[in-house]
């Protein structure tokens, strides 16, 4: 029997795919913003496509500000922009 892959949207195209294709970005229960390479941190996460077109629209909308009810900081979209594929 197959396992069930779990889907996510994406903050940038609002499209849903698999979560091991998204970026995750996280706020722990303690507040710290962090990119969750594992996709297993506890906390709040939001998705985003790993292209450039997505992130562009994200920061644009600050819509993983919204879904993360916190600012976030400019060195976590650095980091970020760094892991994107294209």
């Amino acid at each position: 029997m197959a396992t069930k892959i779990p889907m996510r949207m994406c903050l940038g195209c609002r499209t849903m795919k698999p979560k091991t294709d998204l970026i995750r970005i996280v706020r722990s229960p303690d507040g710290k913003i962090s990119i969750d390479k594992t996709l297993k941190l506890s906390g709040r996460g939001a998705y985003v496509c790993n292209n450039s077109e997505c992130f562009k629209r994200i920061i644009k909308s600050r819509a993983v500000s919204r879904t993360l009810k916190t600012e976030i900081p400019e060195d976590i979209y650095n980091s970020l922009q760094e892991n994107l594929n294209g």
